[in-house]
C-alpha cells in the first residue's frame, strides 16, 4: 500500500505538469498569466493537493536536508570527510551541502498551498473535497514554515522568517522578516488548527490515503509550534498541553520499542506523521545512514553516525540502546546474513540501527530496498512525529510550568524497560528525549539551543571507536581491538550568533529584503 500511495502522489504531480500545470504553478496575482482553465472542478482541487507532495520528495529534503542540522548536535558526526558538512557542524557559513534546498523548496510549497487556499473556497465543489484539499493546504503550509523557522528565526536579534500568505500582493512577495519568530509560530498554530477542523482522523482517511495529513497530525504539530513558542511566552506551555491532550486519546505506544522501526508498523498506533517511502520513491535516509559502501554489499553513504556521548546517555537496561545504534561486537542481520558489527569506514566506528529493517531480508535489494544504490529509498517510512514525542512534549510543558509530568514521561520510560520516575525533573525530561528520539528528525540541536545548553554541550569534544581487525586461523575477519578516540574537536558555540543557522546565501542574493542572520 505504501508503494502505491507515495508513487501515486509523485505521479499526480507529474500528471499535473502535463495537464494544466502551467496554470496551477502560476501564482494567480495581478500582472501574471490567467489561470482561467484551472480551479474549476473537483479534479483540479484534488490534483493540486496531490501535487503538494512533489515538493517534499527531493533528496535535499527527505534524504539529508535538515539532517545536516541534526548532525550539528552532540549525538552524531559526519561519518566520512565532507568539508561542507564540517562547516555546518562548526557553525560556519557554507552553501555547498543540500541543506540549502530546504529554504527554496519550502517556500515553493508555501506558494502552492497559498494558491489552493486562495482559489478552492470559491470553487463549486462538494464540501468533502473542499475540506480535504484545503485541510492539506493549511497543514502543509504550516508544516513548511515550521520546517524552517526554528533554524533561522529568533525573538528579536534577527527576527522571524518572511511570511507570505494567500493575500500577499504579487508585488509584495519579497516580504521583510517579521520582528520575531514568535509570529511564525503563531501563524503555524493557526494553520494547524484550521487543518484540524477540516481534515478527517487518520482512521477515517482509508488506506488509499495513508500518508496524507490528518486531524491528530495537525494537533501534534500545533503542540510542537506551541512548545517552541513557549520559550518566548510561557502561556504557550498550557497550549502545548491542550493540543497534546487532543492527540493522546487517538494514539498509543507499541509495546515493544524495536517494533516502531519495522516496515510492518509504518501505520501503527504510534504513527502520527512520517515521510512515506517505498523501494521506488521516498526518503533516502536509511541508505544515507548505512555503513559507507555497505561492507561491499550495497552502496551505503555513511553519513550521520552516532557518538560515544550518545551511547553513554543510555541507562543500563534501556532497551532503546540496541535498537538505536550498533557498536563493535553487536549482532545484526544484513541482507539475510547474521553479522558481527564493526566499521573501518565510519568516523565514529558505530552506526544508527533504527532504519535497518528494510536491509534485513536476503532478497531486500529490489523488494524492500531500491536496487539503485544511488537512490537508496526503502519500504520503511521515516517518522517525523511519533506518539512518544507527543507524550514527552506534554511532560516537558508540565515540568517547565512547575507541575508534575511523571505520567506521560513514565509511559515512555516503562516501555524502554526502565523504572518510573517520581517527581521527574528538567534533567530527567532532557535525558528521556535524547534516548527516545536519537537519530530521528526530532531536533536534538534545537533542544540544546532552546534549553540554553548548546554552548556547554558543544564545548566538549566528541568520541567514537577505532576498530582494528585481524584474521583468524580460517582466514575470517574478526575484531582485534576497539579503542576509544576523539572524533570531533570541541567547538565554539556563540549563543548570540549560533542559536540560528545562516540563511542560504543564494536566497539572500535573490531578495531585496531578506537579511542574513547576524554574525554570519
Amino acid at each position: 500500500m505504501k508503494k502505491f500511495i507515495y508513487k501515486g502522489f509523485v505521479l499526480a504531480a507529474l500528471s499535473l505538469s502535463l495537464t494544466g500545470c502551467d496554470e496551477f504553478l502560476t501564482h494567480e496575482q495581478e500582472g501574471e498569466p490567467s489561470v482561467s482553465n484551472f480551479w474549476k472542478v473537483e479534479a483540479d482541487a484534488i490534483a493540486a493537493a496531490n501535487g503538494l507532495y512533489f515538493w517534499t520528495a527531493s533528496e535535499g529534503i527527505t534524504g539529508r536536508g535538515m539532517m545536516w542540522y541534526e548532525n550539528a548536535s552532540d549525538d552524531m558526526v559526519t561519518g566520512r570527510p565532507q568539508s561542507g558538512a564540517a562547516n555546518i557542524k562548526n557553525f560556519v557559513l557554507d552553501n555547498t551541502r543540500d541543506v540549502k534546498e530546504n529554504w527554496p523548496v519550502m517556500y515553493q510549497l508555501i506558494k502552492k498551498c497559498n494558491d489552493m487556499i486562495k482559489n478552492i473556497p470559491s470553487m463549486n465543489i462538494s464540501e468533502k473535497v473542499k475540506n480535504e484539499t484545503l485541510g492539506q493546504a493549511y497543514f502543509l503550509r504550516g508544516w513548511a514554515y515550521l520546517w524552517l523557522a526554528p533554524y533561522y528565526g529568533d525573538n528579536g536579534t534577527n527576527g522571524g522568517i518572511p511570511i507570505v500568505t494567500e493575500n500577499t500582493p504579487w508585488a509584495e512577495i519579497d516580504q521583510p522578516r517579521p520582528k520575531s519568530v514568535s509570529d511564525n509560530y503563531k501563524f503555524c498554530i493557526a494553520d494547524f488548527e484550521k487543518a484540524a477542523e477540516l481534515l478527517p482522523l487518520f482512521k477515517d482517511w482509508g488506506e488509499d490515503n495513508y500518508g496524507r495529513p490528518h486531524k491528530t497530525a495537525a494537533w501534534a504539530y500545533a503542540a510542537k509550534a506551541s512548545l517552541y513558542n513557549a520559550q518566548y511566552d510561557n502561556t504557550y506551555y498550557q497550549k502545548t498541553i491542550d493540543f497534546c491532550d487532543k492527540v493522546i486519546p487517538h494514539h498509543d505506544l507499541l509495546p515493544n520499542y524495536a517494533d516502531v522501526f519495522k516496515m510492518a508498523n509504518n501505520w501503527s498506533p504510534e504513527y502520527i506523521w512520517s515521510w512515506t517511502s517505498s523501494n521506488e520513491d521516498g526518503s533516502k535516509l536509511p541508505g544515507v545512514m548505512l555503513e559507507n559502501k555497505g561492507w561491499g554489499l550495497y552502496n551505503g553513504w555513511g553519513y550521520f553516525m552516532p557518538t560515544l556521548e550518545l551511547y553513554r546517555e543510555f541507562e543500563v537496561g534501556d532497551k532503546r540502546r540496541a535498537v538505536t545504534m550498533l557498536v563493535p561486537g553487536d549482532k545484526f542481520t544484513f541482507l539475510g546474513n547474521e553479522r558481527t558489527y564493526y566499521s573501518t569506514e565510519s568516523a565514529s566506528g558505530m552506526q544508527f540501527n533504527k532504519y535497518m529493517d528494510p536491509f534485513r531480508p536476503a532478497d531486500a535489494i529490489g523488494t524492500t530496498v531500491n536496487p539503485n544504490g544511488d537512490n537508496m529509498t526503502t519500504d520503511l517510512s521515516i517518522p517525523l512525529i511519533r506518539f512518544s514525542e507527543v507524550l514527552l512534549w506534554k511532560a516537558e510543558a508540565l515540568i517547565w510550568q512547575g507541575k508534575n509530568g511523571d505520567e506521560p514521561l513514565n509511559r515512555v520510560r516503562v516501555r524502554a524497560g526502565l523504572a518510573p520516575k517520581t517527581n521527574a525533573t528538567k534533567a530527567d525530561l532532557k535525558h528521556e528525549r535524547r534516548c527516545e528520539l536519537a537519530g530521528e528528525l526530532s531536533g536534538r540541536h534545537l533542544d540544546l539551543v532552546r534549553w540554553g545548553d548548546a554552548q556547554a554541550a558543544y564545548s566538549k569534544p566528541l568520541h567514537g571507536y577505532k576498530t582494528t581487525l585481524k584474521k583468524d586461523e580460517n582466514g575470517q575477519i574478526q575484531i582485534d581491538k576497539v579503542t576509544e578516540i576523539e572524533i570531533w574537536a570541541a567547538r565554539n558555540f556563540n549563543p548570540s550568533v549560533n542559536h540560528v543557522m545562516p540563511i542560504p546565501i543564494n536566497e539572500i542574493a535573490k531578495s531585496n529584503n531578506l537579511v542574513q542572520n547576524k554574525g554570519y
